[in-house]
């Protein structure tokens, strides 16, 4: 019988781009002796980790993915809205027309000082 440290597991490729680049993983053994790769648990960064570029009003009928194609180039990078507003659920950022949204650089990136 194999034991968990003689199996080698080919590591979930995830692009550059997605919120689950930098998560680790992690493995557990069933009790039937089956190997499980999962994603350990990815927390939410905290909003002073971002660079404000604007801030954002939402109207009537906004979609996240189109705010995020819009100010972002890529509807898929609506997760970076939510991580830099704090919120798991993008439609949450949305539901309510007049709200405001954070439009900020990646995590980590600053704007530039000019002196």
């Amino acid at each position: 019988m194999t034991t968990p440290s003689q199996v080698t597991l080919a590591q979930p490729q995830f692009a550059v781009t997605s919120r689950y680049y930098s998560t680790a993983t992690a493995t557990v053994v069933t009790p039937q002796g089956k190997t499980v790769v999962y994603l350990k648990r990815r927390f939410l960064p905290s909003p002073d980790n971002f660079a404000l570029l604007q801030i954002y009003t939402v109207t009537q009928g906004d979609r996240l993915d189109n705010i995020a194609n819009k100010y972002l180039g890529d509807p898929l990078s609506f997760w970076r809205i939510c991580d830099a507003n704090n919120v798991m659920s993008p439609d949450e950022l949305t539901e309510t027309p007049g709200s405001q949204i954070r439009i900020t650089l990646p995590e980590g990136f600053a704007l530039p000082s000019y002196a």
